[in-house]
């Protein structure tokens, strides 16, 4: 109902003394009233015309502060949005620049066209129902999804040709779209219930582990030998596999040469694919560092990298010392272990002859630099905490996550060693180790220091890696998986759990329905999809997620936003890994910059100082090298001298096309008037804005 322009009752008071008053016209040549009535009325009505001004008064000041309040939003709204339109100007010349430098503009992927023609038919439609919507067409929607109950008007209802062809599309849009979208959003529904409750499922089972403070356990000296007093060391190797890692590789090697456990018993390799000579010799000066401090050490550099971490991993595992030793480390680039993390991981291997695998945690010194990395920890948190933990302790297999783990030799090479046919093979050589019987541990109390991607071209490249990889494994494993002779419900774990669901479902709905289906009702209602669908469950999962980081907790909005936003380009991995199409075999290094916070800085130094009485290099190298190094570090410094160009915005095409459709989404539904949807859209699309024009994370180098 609109508001009355009536304010009358706001100014008089209804209350009044004393009778009626007469006014009357003694002289009707004159234009004076002159009043009839005794002196007390008289003065009451100069009261009441007194109290009418004063309220009158009132009344214009609250209309003033509420036009003040009103123009002060619209302002700071213009602001934002002229803010927003000067960003989107300084990215399209930053990128027509990055265009004109690149050698060949890349072709558009099929994803990206048919996002095109998705918001151009949204377009279309839009524009329809604001002509509609201005001539007053309104149809009232079916109460069920049937066609039969649209209202369609009679001929001489029609009023001229736009009219009909509105009728038209709502007819075609009643007989021909309605249904195929409603089934698909039935079927998103269906498996988005079931990956929440299998979320929920995981999280049940980690309340059980909390709850009976389960976790594994170790001798109090499981190295002391039962003959004598003497200490039984096994033979430990540890790998770091490296590939143009400028930023890390010191404090890498540092870390691990730092590891307590006897020298004779551990070797230390250094598995550089680096192109680079600078840093091929920056990695080989370091190596002879230690080497000198007596660490047992050595520096393998392959000339041609094939297979790329796998091959790196394989070429090294054929040495033929390898055989002396019973256990190998895994360390990235960027990891820092402490100097107890084998003691506190060898042990485990000992009277459990079915263990191959111990997987330690990942920390991160990095996860509060700015809203990408406290995104990614409430993942990896999760990840961890949950995932990892509650499958190690039910089903004692996990993926392997490629670092911070020991495996037994054994169990490597009965599984096959490490091969090159897929980029996770971390993963793959965790399923060929799990179909041959053996067991995994994960120790969520063993925490590894490492670092994550704080640029969101890094992160979306690492993100792309993951989610293509193990649709691509899916392929290649799933004949063995069958013929394997494990149990029926492990089988049924691999297959319907670690990889459908969890690898292939999760990204299939999440873009499938958040990102088409619900822009798409917003134009088709009769395929409308339930509040509970978009809000309630979402948000569920949302807090479900970030429970094991419960400091996050205010990020709740950006995190569930961001995770819708993240599925367009996990949705494009998993279908170039299942299709196996031309980028699902690529690796790109991610990006690292070397943070470690002061704390950690200091413990190292210390560690090293008491460890080692010799601070400095030993001149064994040659004068040629030496000179060498120093002639490095010159342009090092030269480098760091001079100012760094900062690295230019890019633009992601997907990500920016789904903003758009989702916009134009949130403007259809004011018109029909659906909050939920309507802010839902709109934060959603702003998200993907934010994203496509690379305003989250930091542009690195």
């Amino acid at each position: 109902m609109a508001p009355r322009s009536d304010f009358s009752d706001w100014w008089v008071k209804d209350s009044r003394k004393g009778t009626p008053v007469v006014v009357t016209m003694e002289n009707p040549n004159y234009s004076v009233l002159q009043i009839d009535g005794p002196d007390d009325e008289q003065e009451s009505f100069r009261s009441m015309d007194k109290d009418r001004g004063k309220n009158a008064k009132q009344f214009t000041w609250v209309l003033l502060l509420k036009a003040h309040r009103a123009v002060g939003c619209v302002a700071w709204v213009a602001a934002a949005l002229w803010t927003l339109l000067g960003v989107i100007k300084r990215r399209l010349v930053s990128r027509q620049g990055a265009e004109a430098q690149s050698d060949k503009p890349r072709k558009a992927r099929l994803l990206l066209k048919l996002l095109r023609m998705f918001l151009a038919l949204s377009l279309i439609a839009f524009a329809f129902e604001l002509v509609a919507y201005r001539n007053g067409w309104h149809f009232p929607k079916p109460n069920l999804h049937l066609p039969d109950n649209l209202h369609m008007p009679k001929k001489i209802e029609v009023q001229g040709w736009l009219h009909l062809a509105y009728l038209s599309w709502l007819s075609f849009r009643a007989d021909y779209i309605a249904y195929p979208i409603q089934i698909l959003s039935y079927i998103c529904i269906i498996l988005f219930i079931i990956q929440s409750a299998d979320r929920m499922i995981l999280c049940l089972g980690c309340f059980w582990i909390k709850l009976n403070k389960i976790k594994p356990r170790i001798d109090e000296d499981p190295f002391k030998s039962g003959d004598g007093p003497e200490y039984q060391y096994p033979m430990v190797l540890v790998q770091i596999p490296m590939c143009n890692e400028r930023e890390v590789y010191e404090q890498s090697i540092s870390a691990v040469c730092q590891i307590d456990w006897p020298k004779d018993r551990l070797l230390v390799q250094v598995l550089d694919d680096s192109d680079d000579e600078s840093i091929q010799f920056l990695i080989r000066a370091e190596v002879s560092k230690w080497s000198q401090r007596g660490v047992n050490i050595v520096y393998r550099h392959r000339m041609v990298r094939t297979g790329y971490k796998a091959g790196n991993l394989k070429s090294a595992m054929s040495c033929h010392y390898v055989r002396n030793y019973e256990f190998v480390a895994i360390f990235d680039a960027d990891f820092q272990p402490d100097p107890d993390f084998l003691k506190l991981t060898i042990p485990h291997f000992k009277g459990n002859p079915e263990l191959g695998l111990v997987q330690a945690r990942w920390s991160f010194v990095n996860r509060d630099e700015n809203l990408l990395t406290r995104l990614q920890y409430i993942n990896l948190c999760f990840h961890f905490e949950v995932e990892q933990q509650v499958n190690g302790v039910f089903c004692n297999f996990f993926g392997f996550n490629g670092t911070a783990g020991v495996w037994r030799i054994k169990a490597l090479e009965e599984s096959g060693g490490w091969l090159e046919r897929t980029t996770v093979e971390d993963m793959d050589i965790a399923v060929r180790a799990h179909l041959k019987g053996w067991k995994f541990m994960f120790l969520n109390d063993v925490k590894v220091l490492c670092e994550i991607p704080e640029s969101y071209e890094a992160y979306r490249k690492q993100q792309h890696r993951w989610h293509s990889g193990p649709m691509q494994l899916f392929r290649l494993c799933l004949p063995d998986i069958i013929a394997s002779k494990i149990s029926i419900w492990k089988k049924a774990n691999l297959i319907l759990l670690f990889f459908l669901l969890r690898k292939l479902i999760l990204p299939f709905y999440s873009f499938t329905l958040f990102c088409v289906i619900l822009p798409f009702s917003m134009f088709v209602p009769e395929a409308e999809l339930p509040v509970w669908v978009i809000c309630y469950v979402p948000v569920l999962m949302s807090i479900l997620n970030i429970l094991p980081a419960l400091r996050s907790f205010p990020f709740i909005v950006p995190y569930l936003l961001f995770e819708n936003t993240m599925s367009v380009t996990k949705f494009n991995a998993m279908v170039s890994g299942l299709c196996q199409l031309g980028s699902s075999y690529e690796w790109v290094v991610t990006k690292k910059t070397g943070r470690s916070s002061e704390s950690d800085l200091l413990e190292a130094a210390e560690r090293e100082s008491k460890s080692f009485a010799l601070p400095t290099l030993y001149r064994g190298a040659s004068e040629g090298g030496l000179g060498e190094l120093n002639r490095l570090k010159e342009q090092e410094q030269r480098a760091a001298a001079t100012p760094a160009v900062k690295k230019a915005n890019k633009i992601y095409k997907k990500e920016l096309a789904l903003a758009l459709l989702l916009l134009v989404a949130a403007a259809r539904s004011l018109l029909s008037a659906q909050g939920i949807h309507f802010y839902f859209l709109l934060f959603q699309g702003v998200s993907f804005l934010l994203v496509g024009l690379d305003l989250i994370g930091e542009q690195i180098n």
